[in-house]
């Protein structure tokens, strides 16, 4: 919720997001407009709110957020971007993705759904599993654009959940592969860096989606604006997933509690019986397989919100900040 100060300087509210997007699309309200959310220590001009920046551009009647074409446009919105100081504030993400979820519970769980669905059957398939860790970057970037465009008081289908696929599909397919597979191979080298790198990645693909940008210099400004913000980033993603880290946490200790003893016995009987061993991992799959589903539950329930947050996050970091001070 939000309060405002008109232009007789009186205060207004608390109405909804949905409320000052149509009051600034009716002319009411303007970038300079003062207004304070709920949770806020201060009142702020409109114009630095993520979540009114494309009814404001709307009303102005500038270019939406995706970047024109140009070359030289995008280098010069990646220098402005560096140049100018991030600011993540994790409890408005989370405030603001549960207000989102809402306002849009049915078109958000539905086009998850259909992510989600795909990765699940994919999974249990060992061939199809890898061709979908090849194109997880395009399955994803859809789904990233319909949060984005209902952040932004943007229209938004279902069906634009594989639109990665007739858009930028190339730079998208590279994005997701390259930062999957170098992250993974820091976490085998040493896992410090490989946590750096999935988290200073997290906005590539969005990057791509979005901006239009091509995937090296997606994965670099994401890497190099997280960096500056990298414990908010972190902090951003726990919260928001914790429920599916929760069920994640209980699934490893209740295999382990299976596992590890008879592995010992095992180890401790000195002789190598396949009897034994087939036995045993019968055991960890009929254990392993309903904590699969349990998570691949939480998954489906936790994702709409986490999402939600996440791409608040990413408004917050590459939409219109505060110039940094000479």
């Amino acid at each position: 919720m939000y309060k405002i100060i008109g232009g007789d300087q009186k205060e207004y509210g608390p109405i909804s997001a949905a409320e000052v997007r149509r009051w600034i699309l009716e002319g009411r309200l303007n970038d300079r407009t003062l207004a304070w959310a709920e949770g806020g220590t201060e009142w702020k001009p409109l114009g630095s709110f993520p979540e009114f920046l494309e009814p404001l551009r709307m009303r102005s009647g500038q270019a939406s957020p995706s970047l024109p074409p140009s070359t030289d446009n995008r280098q010069a919105w990646m220098a402005e971007q560096l140049a100018t100081r991030p600011q993540l504030r994790i409890g408005q993400c989370l405030k603001l993705s549960w207000d989102l979820l809402k306002a849009n519970m049915g078109l958000l769980f539905g086009a998850t759904f259909v992510i989600w669905l795909v990765e699940s059957v994919c999974q249990r398939l060992p061939v199809v599993s890898m061709f979908y860790w090849v194109v997880q970057g395009v399955m994803n970037a859809g789904l990233y654009l319909i949060f984005l465009r209902r952040i932004r008081g943007q229209p938004a289908s279902i069906g634009e959940v594989f639109a990665g696929f007739s858009s930028a599909f190339p730079q998208l397919l590279l994005a997701g592969m390259i930062t999957t597979l170098l992250s993974t191979i820091g976490v085998c080298v040493c896992i410090l860096p490989g946590v750096y790198l999935v988290i200073a990645w997290i906005f590539s693909v969005p990057l791509v989606a979005d901006k239009g940008l091509e995937f090296w210099s997606a994965m670099e400004l994401s890497r190099k604006i997280v960096t500056r913000v990298w414990f908010e980033v972190l902090g951003l993603i726990l919260l928001a997933f914790l429920p599916v880290i929760i069920v994640n946490i209980f699934s490893i200790v209740k295999v382990s509690v299976v596992l590890l003893p008879a592995l010992f016995d095992l180890m401790n009987s000195g002789k190598f019986d396949p009897s034994r061993i087939s036995s045993l991992m019968v055991q960890v799959t009929k254990t392993a397989l309903p904590l699969w589903v349990l998570i691949r539950f939480a998954l489906l329930l936790n994702l709409p919100f986490a999402l939600g947050a996440l791409m608040y996050g990413y408004e917050s970091l590459f939409g219109s900040r505060e110039s940094r001070a000479a």
